[in-house]
């Protein structure tokens, strides 16, 4: 992803269009931007006052999930032994909203919860020729 305009680069666009009566498009051919990125500043600029750079990147959608955090940290206290499709299923059948296991794991990994495998079903021998 490309990294945000200056915020010096944004006001001297925004300056050029406003104090100088420069066109948007001559602008944006004079600091060597797009002519819709002078457009969207000066636009910004009128309707707010403001031409910062939004925020980028980050997480947008663990809150679905997130919203259920305490549902499903006692269904697992409850059933330690439930999967994460089971999990997911669950969800689905009382809330009516889809998630994946894989969504689910990121919900426990976020919070460092991990399961280990029950000691008595592991293999009693190593896989492999017999003696």
């Amino acid at each position: 992803m490309a990294k945000p305009l200056s915020p010096d680069l944004r006001l001297r666009i925004v300056r050029a269009v406003e104090d100088e009566g420069m066109s948007c498009r001559g602008a944006a051919g004079r600091f060597g931007v797009a002519p819709s990125t002078a457009i969207e500043l000066v636009s910004e600029w009128r309707s707010t006052g403001a031409c910062e750079a939004a925020a980028q990147g980050g997480d947008r959608r663990s809150a679905r999930i997130e919203g259920h955090a305490a549902e499903i940290l006692s269904l697992v206290e409850a059933t330690p032994d439930m999967t994460l499709a089971e999990i997911a299923g669950h969800l689905f059948k009382v809330h009516g909203e889809r998630f994946v296991p894989s969504v689910v794991w990121r919900f426990f990994d976020r919070r460092n919860i991990t399961f280990k495998k029950n000691i008595a079903r592991q293999r009693a021998e190593s896989a492999g020729r017999g003696r």
